[in-house]
């Protein structure tokens, strides 16, 4: 597919204004197809428009939505403005205004839910599906069907309120109390001994509850028990008691998911490919009451497909929280933020946390994306989860698919190797495995054997560029086994070969284990992002384990050819040719002078000579 309107599109974005304001891509029909904002408008139209095709074919990194978007431009508009807030909020209303179908779309398809209180004496509560003009009083809407179900249960087991169908008053007395009452999970109001005001009181305090989180509700609790206890009511003090211990044991059941900001959103990404999951913990009096998940296709990069989605979803939504707590800093971050406090009315804060709970907290969000993301892939969470922390961690525009890694081995700086290990979506494709013998060093130098073999590697994919070899397959990521000097070493010679591929060392402690990333003379600590280190240090066991296997089994072959150059007349080259042929010693052996005469340089007299001097 080929936009013939491209040479005219490219010329027309080169006279556009270095000025912020907003871009808007039409088709052939007129029908806006994609809304954008630019800080400087000239530079980001004209993106779209440069060697769009040369971009998608040779790095295969180009969106293939921004693509199938620019190849269906047939002109665009744009409208500058004074600042690049004022473009942020022009974008975001003309994409409500007109839904152009090329932009990130959050629709509104999901079914609410909400909680229910019944206005009724002895009233229950339940789960409701939609919300009825009655005089129930309901909480919500909620996304999540299961964060439902969990606070209704919880909040009926907590204070004690029957949840089986028998009607109150009518029903007192009428059968035994069911299994809840006598496992302590039901105050047992069939029993006709609970007063409506104290089952009221038990209500009012489960809503409060559900709406306010548990602390303020233990504050309550414990003041009422110590009134209580004041009085010599101990009966009533003792109910309190168990009451408040009930639901500290839900709060430590559920522990990790208690926030220690009162009101936040917490968002986790997950990417696979051109593949992303946004997830969306909305947490409310320090307590987890929902969560949203949004599959999507990646933009530009992960970064830019952040900013937008965030950007569209709290465009959508009429609450905003004060705290938004996102997995890493965004570009346009201090703009959303000026954005969400306007759409709240007061000051909305974006948080990254590097540690403690509100780090476990991110670490959970984008598990649970990583989990919602594998269910449209073959792969697993954890690798997913994996993949996408590497890439925050280095800073990686998309997440890497193939990952090359390489060692160098040699014993005493002799029969020096090296291995290439393949990782594609995060686990080891052996088929793709390599083994290089340096060829052009006499002497131990491992920065120059690394650049002998990523020259030899490199040279191979621009020779079997597009065929079915391994060769082929140009990698979004080299780790290197070794520190900041191999990086040194590597990177310049990547880029001057005319390749853009991100270059890292990987770091080991005294006891081989791998300790950080190196990067340009510094280093990244891995330790603290579980899922990255895992796969990290896996790549770099393998890469080691892989060159010293092929390194011992040279040395094993330069051991055993030494045998033979100690007959007469038998010199490296020939001793390696008959090694390559019949593999063992004991082959040879075995063979006959005819065989060995098959060899290039043997003749039937040295056939002669090498059979007696093994066999003697």
């Amino acid at each position: 597919m080929e936009n013939e309107r491209l040479p005219f599109l490219r010329e027309k974005s080169g006279r556009l204004p270095i000025q912020p304001g907003v871009y808007i891509m039409r088709d052939k029909s007129g029908k806006i197809i994609y809304i954008g904002k630019a800080k400087v408008l000239k530079n980001r139209v004209s993106q779209y428009f440069r060697n769009v095709e040369e971009k998608r074919d040779e790095t295969e990194k180009y969106s293939e939505k921004v693509y199938q978007m620019v190849m269906h431009v047939y002109d665009f508009d744009t409208i500058i403005t004074d600042s690049e807030f004022e473009a942020l909020v022009l974008e975001c209303s003309l994409i409500k205004l007109h839904k152009p179908r090329y932009n990130i779309l959050l629709k509104d398809d999901k079914g609410y839910q909400y909680i229910k209180i019944a206005p009724k004496e002895y009233g229950r509560i339940t789960a409701a599906r939609q919300k009825l003009e009655d005089d129930g009083v309901y909480i919500g809407p909620y996304i999540s069907s299961y964060a439902v179900r969990e606070a209704v249960d919880e909040a009926n087991k907590v204070f004690g309120l029957p949840t089986c169908g028998k009607k109150f008053p009518e029903d007192f007395g009428k059968e035994r109390p069911c299994l809840n009452f006598h496992i302590h999970q039901c105050m047992g109001v069939c029993r006709g001994t609970i007063s409506l005001a104290e089952y009221n009181e038990s209500l009012s305090q489960a809503k409060d509850f559900l709406k306010g989180g548990s602390k303020q509700v233990v504050r309550t609790l414990e003041e009422q028990m110590a009134e209580a206890a004041e009085a010599l009511e101990f009966e009533k003090a003792a109910k309190l008691r168990d009451r408040i211990q009930a639901i500290k044991k839900v709060n430590e059941r559920q522990k990790v998911i208690m926030s220690p900001v009162e009101e936040q959103d917490v968002i986790g990404f997950a990417q696979n490919g051109r593949k992303v999951s946004a997830v969306i913990l909305k947490f409310r009096g320090s307590r987890l009451v929902d969560k949203e998940d949004f599959p999507m296709e990646l933009g530009q990069d992960l970064r830019s497909t952040k900013e937008e989605f965030i950007l569209r979803y709290y465009s959508l939504r009429e609450f905003v929280p004060k705290q938004v707590t996102l997995d890493e800093e965004l570009e346009d971050a201090p703009l959303l933020a000026q954005y969400l406090g306007e759409q709240k009315g007061q000051k909305v804060v974006l948080h990254v946390p590097v540690k403690g709970e509100q780090r476990q907290l991110i670490l959970m969000a984008q598990k649970n994306a990583a989990e919602r993301l594998s269910q449209e892939t073959k792969r697993t969470g954890k690798e997913i989860a994996a993949l996408s922390e590497l890439a925050q961690l280095l800073g990686l525009p998309h997440t890497p698919k193939f990952i090359e890694s390489y060692d160098i081995s040699h014993f005493g700086g002799a029969d020096m190797v090296a291995g290439m290990v393949v990782f594609e979506d995060g686990r080891p494709l052996k088929s793709a495995y390599k083994r290089f013998s340096i060829k052009t060093l006499d002497i131990q130098d491992d920065y120059a054997a690394m650049r002998e073999v990523l020259t030899r590697r490199l040279n191979r994919y621009t020779q079997e560029k597009g065929t079915d070899s391994s060769f082929g397959i140009l990698p979004d990521l080299i780790l290197l086994d070794g520190g900041k000097g191999h990086v040194n070493a590597i990177r310049p010679l990547v880029e001057e070969m005319g390749f853009d591929i991100p270059v890292f060392g990987m770091v080991k402690d005294d006891k081989h284990r791998t300790r950080a990333i190196a990067a340009d003379g510094s280093e990244i600590a891995v330790t603290s992002f579980r899922s990255a280190y895992t796969l990290v240090s896996s790549i770099q066991e393998e890469v080691h384990r892989f060159a010293i296997a092929y390194q011992k089994l040279k040395r094993r072959g330069s051991m055993l050819s030494s045998s033979l150059t100690k007959v007469p007349g038998v010199g490296d080259a020939k001793a390696r040719a008959l090694m390559k042929q019949f593999k063992t010693i004991r082959a040879i052996k075995e063979a006959s002078a005819e065989e060995l005469c098959k060899v290039k340089g043997i003749t039937e007299p040295l056939a002669e000579k090498i059979l007696e001097a093994l066999n003697e």
